[in-house]
């Protein structure tokens, strides 16, 4: 059988789908933090197939709202993320995942993509 690579073709597990709660588009926040330190290293959207090929993997796969597709974290820039961790929080509605993080976490390729608008 083919290894799939495809992240809309991963299903993700009826038990777990039974307690995400997604917005109205699907989505769910996803919050990414340093695993060991547990600095915030960037958030994103994951909709159920994002969620079950993240799980499959250990490969941080979100869904870009923008351009409406899924991307692996680190196949283009090499800023891979090993994921460690992934937990649900008590009302379903977001995502709490702990990477090893290789490189910037943030598009701009910053370490974390909140180190750059401190406000307060």
């Amino acid at each position: 059988m083919a290894q799939q690579t495809n992240p809309a073709d991963y299903e993700l597990d009826p038990a777990i789908a039974a307690r995400l709660k997604p917005n109205e588009r699907g989505l769910v926040p996803a919050v990414v933090q340093a695993a060991g330190t547990g600095e915030v290293l960037m958030m994103a959207w994951m909709d159920e197939h994002a969620l079950a090929h993240t799980l499959a993997t250990r490969r941080g796969t979100y869904y870009s709202r923008s351009r409406g597709e899924y991307w692996v974290k680190g196949a283009t820039s090499g800023n891979v993320q090993h994921v460690e961790s992934v937990a649900l929080d008590c009302d379903g509605d977001t995502l709490l995942i702990q990477v090893t993080q290789t490189g910037g976490a943030c598009h701009t390729g910053d370490r974390t993509c909140f180190d750059a608008d401190v406000l307060l």
